[in-house]
């Protein structure tokens, strides 16, 4: 395949998957309260009735406090079972790596029918708590492997020397091995932040319609007729997640991230 060709490909193939999001960011546009593509008397309106009305306002509220927790507390979660496996290679460690993956490589709604059961049977379905917890259990996979792809780009033997030095275990830890991770956290952490942000099944399983976030404020709203405020809450999702993404593909090895091994 000569080079005009690939980069005809790769161009039809890019505006395939940009396709549907010219056409919610045009539909977030219409004047009227109406569904059409492209935009009738197009207006921003829509994009200050996120920002205005209360009950999308307690829907985002809601989407933040659960994704900025869960994310925090699936990072507490996985950094130190990846630190652990790292460091000291027991059996049962690799045990609970594998179920530190398990809850992401299930189909969703079996994880989330899981937690439907536990937190009814618990007492705490219907609250925040048990969503951010809930959440944060689904996600820990993402931080998991992230931590665990940096930990593994550590040299030992600059471990090894510390340790010949005189360095003992906390200072290792503290002077080698955070800074040399630390961006895998960050990474971590915004992964499990942008997809908690989306996330659906799992928070109506576990909230229903008590706790409102913006993927269940979104499907109450279809049942009641169309709003396209519901595009605008599209489009504000695609466009954080592009800069939160953009920002560790500038300042981080995005690649590696994603799983991908260096060349040597």
């Amino acid at each position: 395949m000569n080079r005009s060709l690939r980069n005809l490909f790769m161009g039809l193939v890019v505006l395939f998957m940009a396709l549907p999001l010219l056409v919610v960011a045009g539909v977030s546009l219409n004047g009227g309260q109406q569904l059409r593509f492209p935009p009738r008397d197009p207006s921003p309106r829509w994009y200050a009735e996120l920002f205005m009305a209360e009950d999308w306002l307690n829907a985002l509220a809601n989407s933040l406090v659960i994704a900025t927790s869960s994310a925090a507390l699936a990072l507490a979660i996985a950094f130190p079972l990846a630190w652990f496996v790292w460091r000291y290679h027991t059996g049962y460690g690799r045990l609970l790596y594998g179920l530190g993956i398990a809850p992401f490589t299930l189909p969703p709604v079996i994880t989330a029918l899981g937690f439907l059961v536990f937190w009814t049977v618990a007492g705490w379905h219907g609250s925040i708590l048990a969503t951010i917890v809930s959440h944060a259990i689904f996600f820990v996979t993402l931080p998991l492997v992230t931590i665990s792809l940096g930990l593994a780009a550590i040299d030992r033997q600059v471990i090894e020397a510390a340790t010949t030095m005189g360095a003992d275990e906390p200072t290792v830890f503290r002077t080698i091995v955070l800074p040399l991770v630390r961006p895998y956290l960050i990474s971590g952490y915004a992964f499990a932040f942008v997809l908690s942000l989306n996330e659906y099944i799992v928070a109506y399983m576990v909230a229903g319609f008590t706790v409102e976030t913006l993927p269940i404020k979104i499907f109450n709203s279809l049942r009641y007729g169309y709003t396209p405020v519901m595009a605008v809450v599209a489009v504000v999702f695609v466009l954080l997640a592009v800069l939160i993404f953009g920002l560790i593909a500038r300042f981080g090895d995005l690649p590696r991230l994603l799983g991908a091994w260096s060349k040597e």
